[in-house]
């Protein structure tokens, strides 16, 4: 089996992922493993579809998160890494995959940070185009800001990474700013 590509994601989770706000965490969670690839010296475009597909049954079955993935994605033809991958993001939540390689630890640790860049930028004129690091460790801090997404696990996906929070999210910012048009974080001023 080769290993899963941005078109082969996009084609699975057509019929799958449909409501704008996940298809943005999905976009958002794909550009934030592109860029955690490059910090790995791994393959961009193989993390990026993996990201993509993460929540593949989310949208139907929000109750029942990752109960409805492995046997579809296997039926695809989707890789068994890949899948793993995918369950391991549900660690501690919803599955007991846990995560072993650095694909795993970071789409991880990303599927919720992403969710206060997002909500960091969204308060910006700039939106993520001027997003310092400084600036959402100030929301990180913040429990009250973007208090759906779990901080507990970014910094138990950081340290099973070997990596500050701080790094990760320079890391991710670097990667969703050349999308922000696409990624609805363009600012005002776009």
């Amino acid at each position: 089996m080769s290993a899963l590509t941005m078109e082969r994601a996009r084609e699975l989770n057509r019929d799958q992922v449909t409501e704008d706000h996940l298809i943005i965490h999905s976009l958002n969670v794909c550009y934030a493993m592109e860029a955690m690839a490059e910090h790995f010296h791994e393959d961009p475009e193989h993390w990026r579809a993996v990201g993509y597909l993460h929540d593949y049954d989310y949208e139907k079955y929000p109750e029942e998160h990752l109960q409805h993935t492995e046997a579809p994605l296997r039926e695809a033809g989707v890789d068994e890494a890949d899948i793993r991958a995918i369950m391991s993001h549900g660690w501690s939540i919803c599955t007991d995959v846990e995560p072993l390689t650095n694909m795993e630890k970071s789409l991880f640790t990303v599927d919720e940070l992403t969710g206060i860049i997002q909500a960091c930028a969204r308060m910006r004129p700039n939106g993520i185009q001027d997003l310092e690091v400084s600036s959402f460790m100030k929301k990180f801090k913040d429990k009250k800001f973007a208090a759906k997404c779990n901080r507990e696990l970014i910094l138990k996906g950081c340290e099973l990474l070997g990596m500050d929070v701080r790094e990760v999210a320079e890391i991710c910012i670097a990667g969703m700013k050349p999308h922000a048009a696409e990624i609805g974080l363009a600012g005002g001023n776009a």
